[in-house]
């Protein structure tokens, strides 16, 4: 199940980076592209984290939030480049990247954060 719900937002996160942007509705709030990227990369690692543990038979869970992580990171850039190649109206960009990656690092830092809270209250 996890691996077509993941799937799936990928999908849908190509979708909308490779649309061409006369297309999208324009909406004036600064910076609300990078808020955008940031979110579709939060969910994209841990949406592919769920996945690969759910995969995985000995569960080295930070190997596969590394894994996950990187995927997400690999896929943005991957977007960027392929708006400057396949697209006339959008052009990669070294911002988008770098929102990307920081919604790659909050879901990180998440998914960290509760596996130590979870650790804590099967401790108590």
């Amino acid at each position: 199940m996890f691996f077509w719900i993941a799937l799936c937002w990928t999908g849908v996160v190509g979708f909308f980076c490779l649309t061409p942007s006369n297309d999208i509705p324009t909406v004036n709030i600064p910076n609300l592209d990078k808020l955008v990227h940031a979110f579709f990369h939060f969910v994209f690692t841990i949406l592919w984290f769920l996945f690969f543990k759910k995969q995985v038979k000995k569960k080295n869970q930070l190997k596969l939030l590394v894994v996950a992580f990187c995927f997400s990171l690999l896929f943005g850039i991957g977007i960027e480049v392929l708006q400057n190649k396949l697209t006339t109206t959008r052009s990669g960009d070294f911002f988008d990247v770098l929102a990307n990656l920081t919604g790659a690092i909050l879901a990180f830092v998440l998914v960290l954060f509760a596996k130590r809270i979870r650790k804590k209250s099967i401790k108590e």
